[in-house]
This record gives C-alpha cells, sequence and structure tokens, in this order.
C-alpha cells in the first residue's frame, strides 16, 4: 500500500515568531501602502505524493449592532470617528434623535406614527428634501436608523430606495447609509438580499466602503455563513479597500468559528501589522478563543501575558476563553489556577466559567471532580444548564460509565432542563459505541419529539459510529442522507469520513475523501492531519507517519497527543517494538508531554503487542496520576490477562469496573469469552454469549467465532454448527475466520472429506480461502504420514478452488516436502 499513498495537506508556512503584535500601540489606522494580498499556502509535499499516486462569531461578538457616524462625502481617505456599539449613545436606552435636526425629527415622528400609510412617503420625503438644510445627509442617516430602531424595516428600506431613486440625491447614499441598510438587512436574516443590494450598489457606479463591506461581513458571520464571509473580506482587499480593526476582529472570529490553521490566523494577524492597525481587547479574546480548536493551550497563555504587557486589563471574556481553551486541551489545573486569577481580580465566576471548568475536568477523565464542580456551582447559586449536564453526560459516556450518563440525563430532564441537540448528539455516540443501534435510532427520532432538527454534529456522529463499526454501507448511506437533508459537508464532516472509511478498511476510499475535501475548498487542519495518521497507523505504515509527522513538526500544523498516539498505533501495527518503546521512554521522561491520552495508548499498543510488563508499565503510571481508567484502557488490561489466561488478574479488573460504575462494552465481553474459550470452562462463551444478546447488545463476528473456536476446539461440533447458524440468523456473514476454524478441526480429526466439504461450501458463499485454510489441512495430512494423499490434495486444488492463485499450488508442494523432512 505505501506506494500507492499520499495526501496534499494545503497549510501555509511556520508562524512568525512572538509576539503577535510586538509594540502595537505605535500602530496608526492609516497608511499609505496598499494592504498585501495573503500570498497562497504552499502544499504539503509528502502528503501531496500521497494523492497524486492515488488512482483514485464566538459568544462576545457584538458587532452585528455597529452603528456608524453619517459623513458628508463619500471619500475613503477622509478619517472618520468609529462608532461601535459601546460608542453609541442609544445602547439600552429609547432611541435618541439627538443627531437629528428639528425637519429630520419631525419627519421621523411622521413615519413611526402607527396611522402613517406608506402610500404618504412619497409626499412626505418631497416636502422633507425641499425644506432641509446643511444637515439633509446626517438625517437621511438619522431616519433610515431611528425606523430600524423601531422595527420598521421595510419602511426604512423603502426611504432608501426612495434616495437611491432621485438622481439629485445619489450624493447622500454615503458609506455609512449603506452600511447601516446592510446591518438592518443582515440583522432581520435577510443576508442575501444585503449582499445583493451591495452588487447593484457598485453597478450603478456609487462606491461601497469598508464599513459597507464590514456590515455585510457581519451579518453573514452572525448567520454561520463563514465561508461567504471570507470572500467578502478578501473581495475587499482585492479592490483596495484597507480594512478596520472593526473588519480584523469580526473576520478573526469568524477564522475561530471554522477552525482555520494556527497559521492562517496568524497570516491574518500579519496582514493587522503591516497595515498598522492595533489590537484592542476583543482581538485578543477573540484570538485567544481561536486557540481553542487546535488545543493551543501554550499560543492561549503567551496571548494572555502579551495582552496584559500591552496595557489591557483582562475582563470575564478573557478568563472565560482561556478557561475554555484548558478545557479543551484536557488541562483542569491551569483551568484551576485561571479561576484563582480571576476570583483575585474581582470577577466572579459564571455559569459559562463553570461550564469550561467541568469540561476540562470531564475531559481529562476526572468525573468525580466534574461533579463536585457542578455542587459547587449550585451551592453558588448558579444553576446548571443544558451545556453542563450535556458536558458530563458525555464525559460519562466516554468513560464506559452508562448508567451514571442516564443519571445525569434524568436528573437534567427532572429539573426541567429541555436536552438540545448536544444532549441528544451524546446519547447517540453513546448507544453507538456500545452497538445498540436500534437505541440509537430511537434517539436520532426522537430529536423532533423535543422541537430540535439534527445538526451537523448529530451526522458526523453517525458517521463516525458506523465507521467505527466497520459498516462501511450505512457510512456511505448517512452521508448521503446528510447531502439530502440540506447539509454541505464541512470540515470536521470530511475528517469524520477519512477516519470512518480507514476504519472500515478502505483506505482509497478514505483518501479520495480527502481529495473531494481540497476541491471544495475546505483547508485540512490538524484533526484532517490526525486522521489521516490514524489512517495510516491501522495499516502500520509507520515510515510513512514519522514523515507526515516531521512536516508537522516543520511548522504546518503543532502536533499534539492524538498525533503521538497515532504514531504508537502505527509502529504497533508495523510490528515495531524497539521503535514504540523508543517512543514510549520519551513519554515517561517528559521529552514528548506525558498526557494521560499517551499514557492510555500505551496501554493498548502494548497489550495489542501481548507486552504484558510495559502494559501493566503504563496502567501503573496513567494509576499514579490519579487519573481514572476509561473503559477502553480497562479492555486492554481484560484482554492481555485474557490470553495470559491470568483468570484471578482478569476478575480483578472485572470487579474494578463494576465497583467504579462502568458499563460493560462488547469488546470487554469479547475478551472474557476468548479466555474461557480457551480453558476447561469453555461453555462458559456461550453463557456470556447468552449475557450480550440479553442486554440487547448486538453481538459482532468476533463474539460468534469465538464462541465456534470454543466448541471446536473441544470437539462439540453440533454445538458449533447451531453458533454458526444462529450467526447467521442475526445477519452476520461469516467470515474466513470462522470457515477455517471448522476446516482445522476436521482436519485434525481425520474428517478430510468434511473439511473440503467446508472449502467447497465456502467458496461457494463467496469467502475466499487463505494461506492458513489449506495449510491446515496439508498440514494434518503430513502429521499423520499420508503424505500421497496431501500431494493429490494439492495436484486436484484447482478443480475445488479454479481461482486459487496461480503460486499457490507451488507452495503448498514446498510446504508439504518441508513438513514431511
Amino acid at each position: 500500500m505505501a506506494e500507492k499513498l499520499a495526501l496534499p495537506l494545503l497549510l501555509p508556512n511556520p508562524p512568525p515568531s512572538r509576539p503577535l503584535f510586538p509594540n502595537h500601540p505605535q500602530f496608526h489606522a492609516t497608511t499609505t501602502s496598499s494592504p498585501p494580498s495573503l500570498p497562497p499556502p504552499p502544499m504539503a509535499p509528502l502528503l501531496q505524493d500521497l494523492l497524486l499516486n492515488q488512482n483514485s462569531t464566538s459568544s462576545q461578538l457584538q458587532h452585528n449592532n455597529t452603528q456608524y457616524p453619517d459623513e458628508r462625502t463619500r471619500s475613503r481617505s477622509r478619517s472618520r470617528s468609529r462608532i461601535g456599539k459601546s460608542f453609541d449613545p442609544n445602547r439600552g436606552k429609547p432611541w435618541s434623535n439627538h443627531r437629528l435636526s428639528a425637519q429630520g425629527q419631525k419627519i421621523l415622528q411622521t413615519l413611526t406614527n402607527p396611522s402613517f400609510d406608506s402610500v404618504q412617503l412619497d409626499g412626505t420625503l418631497r416636502q422633507f428634501f425641499d425644506s432641509s438644510g446643511d444637515s439633509l445627509c446626517s438625517d437621511i442617516l438619522g431616519i433610515i436608523k431611528g425606523l430600524g430602531f423601531n422595527n420598521k424595516l421595510d419602511l426604512a428600506l423603502s426611504v432608501f430606495e426612495w434616495v437611491r431613486s432621485r438622481e439629485d440625491c445619489v450624493s447622500l447614499l454615503n458609506g455609512s447609509v449603506i452600511a447601516v441598510v446592510v446591518n438592518l438587512l443582515g440583522k432581520a436574516g435577510r443576508v442575501s438580499s444585503a449582499a445583493s443590494l451591495l452588487h447593484n450598489l457598485q453597478q450603478e457606479g456609487i462606491e461601497v466602503d469598508v464599513y459597507a463591506y464590514t456590515s455585510l461581513i457581519t451579518a453573514y458571520a452572525n448567520h454561520g455563513r463563514y465561508r461567504e464571509a471570507v470572500m467578502v473580506f478578501n473581495k475587499m482587499e482585492e479592490e483596495g479597500c484597507r480594512p478596520t480593526l472593526i473588519t480584523y476582529n469580526v473576520i478573526l472570529n469568524v477564522y475561530g468559528k471554522m477552525g482555520m490553521p494556527w497559521t492562517k490566523i496568524i497570516a491574518l494577524v500579519e496582514g493587522m501589522k503591516t497595515n498598522m492597525v492595533a489590537p484592542d481587547l476583543y482581538t485578543y479574546n477573540t484570538l485567544i478563543s481561536c486557540c481553542r480548536r487546535g488545543s493551543l493551550y501554550k499560543e492561549a497563555v503567551d496571548l494572555f501575558e502579551e495582552m496584559k504587557l500591552a496595557g489591557f486589563m483582562p475582563d470575564k471574556v478573557t478568563y472565560n476563553a482561556l478557561l475554555d481553551v484548558y478545557g479543551k486541551s484536557r488541562r483542569p489545573k491551569e483551568a484551576m489556577e485561571v479561576l484563582k486569577e480571576m476570583e483575585s481580580n474581582g470577577f466572579s465566576p459564571s455559569i459559562v466559567t463553570y461550564n469550561s471548568l467541568i469540561s476540562a475536568y470531564a475531559k481529562g477523565g476526572l468525573l468525580q471532580e466534574a461533579t463536585l464542580l457542578k455542587a459547587q456551582m449550585v451551592e453558588k447559586g448558579i444553576k446548571p444548564d443544558v451545556f453542563t449536564y450535556t458536558t458530563l453526560l458525555s464525559g460519562f459516556e466516554k468513560a464506559g460509565k452508562d448508567e451514571f450518563a442516564m443519571e445525569v440525563f434524568q436528573e437534567m430532564t427532572t429539573m426541567g432542563c429541555k436536552p438540545n441537540i448536544c444532549t441528544f448528539n451524546a446519547l447517540i455516540k453513546m448507544y453507538g459505541n456500545r452497538g445498540k443501534f436500534a437505541d440509537m435510532m430511537k434517539v436520532f427520532e426522537e430529536i423532533k419529539l423535543f422541537k430540535c432538527s439534527p445538526d451537523i454534529v448529530t451526522w458526523n456522529t453517525l458517521l463516525a459510529v458506523f465507521g467505527q463499526n466497520g459498516m462501511d454501507t450505512e457510512v456511505s448511506g448517512v452521508f448521503r442522507e446528510m447531502k439530502r437533508a440540506g447539509f454541505v459537508p464541512e470540515r470536521d464532516t470530511f475528517n469524520t469520513l477519512i477516519s470512518a472509511y480507514s476504519r472500515c478498511g478502505a483506505f482509497d476510499q478514505a483518501m479520495a475523501v480527502y481529495k473531494r475535501m481540497l476541491e471544495a475548498g475546505v483547508t485540512p487542519d490538524l484533526s484532517t492531519y490526525n486522521a489521516v495518521l490514524a489512517a495510516l497507523a491501522r495499516g502500520g505504515l509507520w515510515e510513512q507517519s514519522e514523515k507526515v509527522l516531521a512536516e508537522m513538526k516543520d511548522g504546518r500544523c503543532k502536533p499534539n497527543e492524538l498525533t503521538y498516539s497515532s504514531l504508537l498505533h502505527a509502529y504497533a501495527n508495523g510490528k515495531e517494538i524497539e521503535r514504540m518503546n523508543a517512543l514510549a521512554e520519551e513519554i515517561y521522561t517528559g521529552i514528548i508531554e506525558t498526557h494521560t491520552v499517551l499514557l492510555k495508548t500505551l496501554v493498548l499498543v502494548n497489550s495489542k503487542c501481548d507486552l504484558l510488563m510495559e502494559t501493566e508499565r503504563a496502567f501503573l503510571e496513567l494509576r499514579k496520576r490519579g487519573t481514572s481508567p476509561d473503559i477502553t484502557t480497562l479492555n486492554a488490561m481484560l484482554s492481555i490477562y485474557g490470553r495470559k489466561k491470568m483468570v484471578a488478574k482478569t476478575n480483578e479488573i472485572l470487579n474494578f469496573m463494576y465497583e467504579s460504575g462502568f458499563t460493560p462494552s462488547l469488546t470487554t465481553y469479547n475478551s472474557l469469552m476468548y479466555m474461557y474459550s480457551r480453558s476447561e470452562n469453555f461453555q462458559k462463551s456461550e453463557e456470556i454469549l447468552r449475557e450480550i444478546l440479553g442486554k440487547g447488545i448486538k453481538p459482532d463476528i468476533i463474539s460468534f467465532n469465538t464462541v465456534i473456536y470454543a466448541y471446536c476446539r473441544n470437539g462439540r461440533m453440533g454445538e458449533a454448527s447451531r453458533i454458526f447458524s444462529e450467526m447467521k440468523d442475526h445477519g452476520l456473514v461469516p467470515d474466513v475466520v470462522t470457515y477455517n476454524t471448522f476446516v482445522a478441526t476436521y482436519a485434525a480429526d481425520s474428517m478430510f472429506v468434511e473439511a473440503i466439504d467446508v472449502v467447497r461450501y465456502m467458496i461457494k458463499q463467496g469467502c475466499r480461502p487463505n494461506h492458513s485454510t489449506y495449510n491446515s489441512i496439508v498440514d494434518w495430512y503430513c502429521k499423520l504420514n499420508r503424505r500421497e494423499e496431501a500431494d493429490n490434495f494439492v495436484k486436484n486444488l484447482r478443480d475445488l478452488d479454479p481461482h486459487i492463485p496461480k503460486d499457490e499450488e507451488g507452495r503448498l508442494l514446498e510446504r508439504i516436502a518441508r513438513k514431511w523432512v
């Protein structure tokens, strides 16, 4: 596979060195140099090769209500005072007419009178224009603002169109008036109309300035149309219209919402510096929020310190943003330090603060501490909201503690807290990960009963669940339904699809999705890199994984714990034990930051490689750090103890799971069945299978194969055949392992006719025999000193299997010769 792999990640050059805004107080808002156009991001070389060889506005955004001052001229070079929401004298107060002339106030009163009829508009405005003096321009702006303030949008638009239709009044349509109209349309949800208006005005030769553009960008941002917001920003710069501080702040917020790579955000900051636009507190708060997606807590801390050095005092938004970054980065201790500083500076924690803290503890696996935080916030009179409960529910789900998760859900509904789509997404994930697909789809149907609608995360969750279970047909089906429902795939969808198809073993399909992602203009990010690395890891392609990591370290994208986790899996699947152990030492010694996720991965990969001492070392290290293991980690311990037939240790882990409230998963039960299938108490395997079915968990092919092996190993072919039939009744297609178990058992009992009949049946069912199938037959012929029959079997093999590879007969004859000697 290696020679076919390639993948382009369109990531920009490495970020500049700190600080982001050196000596920014000396920046000024105007400059004679034109703003530079940002260069296109370079292609990542390794990942470019991988694909070419294939054949196939955070909550703090307040600028949506930005109002602009009047202006006597349309010249963009004229300086004007910016009026943001915080400078608006009407903020939180009734409409103030202080900027209107006496005649303008009279006209506004007439237009806002409930008895006013729109048919009177032409006469009223003609009378106004005939009698108005020098204040006409500011009066038009004030009247349109006033009508918008009084929720008379259509009338405000009619005034604007009336002025626009008069040739002698076209000079009154300055940037401020246009910006206000665009702003009003945006707030009313008529963003496309606002975009059409600007386009038509430009066609008429009316200049559209930075304020109008900023209003349109803000309108797009407020309605989640981020790509269009970026397109308007790029168009504005191409036309030589220099962004203001507000413009940059809005587009930085958009970049954060889009999850743009940090390098792209830094490139935008460089544009600010080039244009001599100094940041404000809002800029820093937005940049800190942008660090959340990539878990860039170090960058967030640097920004936090730089902001204070620049003379800005952190506010509640700053602290909550930093807490959120720590929450995403699974760093609860650092989050608590931020809380202490926040309180010492006179800021009382809010629901947002506690939700970020609870998220940090829950994602770090410290669920008891997260639950205590919820109790603490209640004691302080802060009522948990849907985000609080959903974060806890998700934490317990991820840990495999389904009963606790459902207790959170029940408490939530009992307290009258209505679940939102995020809650349902967490429940869908919980049932899907446990193989309870009927319950999962029931939750999906119940979304509508709570007057919610599936969002992009809902569809992504379904894609991930089916991908994790190797159900590629369902993955493709869900993707089709998602598009039919009107959802446009975005970065997370593409990342999920890459992971889903690679989990199904369809690497080529995963790379085809990546290609489509690029063609759709979606920029890859850290999650994309990690999805690709995970795909490489499943194939044991450690050399390609190392090259991707080197490319990331080259400044294209900062590796995180998931990156190194995939590299560990690549080494394990590639049987590169020495490299895996060397990387483990770097983690233990702190050369690579020792993260909980990495310790859990070490438990998994060492268990997978059957390295008992190394597995126990990683598990003990995890416990030393006070981190509670999750269900996946416990399953790994259960698996290796089961394979080693260490029944006492297995029961010790199992008891710990029950005592700690973990809900055993299908993997748990499969590991137990495996252990018993190799023991004298082999019938216990079927008992566990019955327990799974009784709990509504759908067994997989491994479950049935294990029970079949248990009976075959002990010569109970009747029971094995019964389980085989039951397996098909459950809609599972027997695989080569299933058939090989029967073939090997019959051959070992000298029942070669029956063994060959099984081979004939499996071929008829479309299951191709592999080396093990034929090896078991010829090997037992040789063990029983039946050389001639072994030779005859091979010579007549093409009659049995017409599609056998050409070299298979020669391989088997050589094997017989070696065995005979």
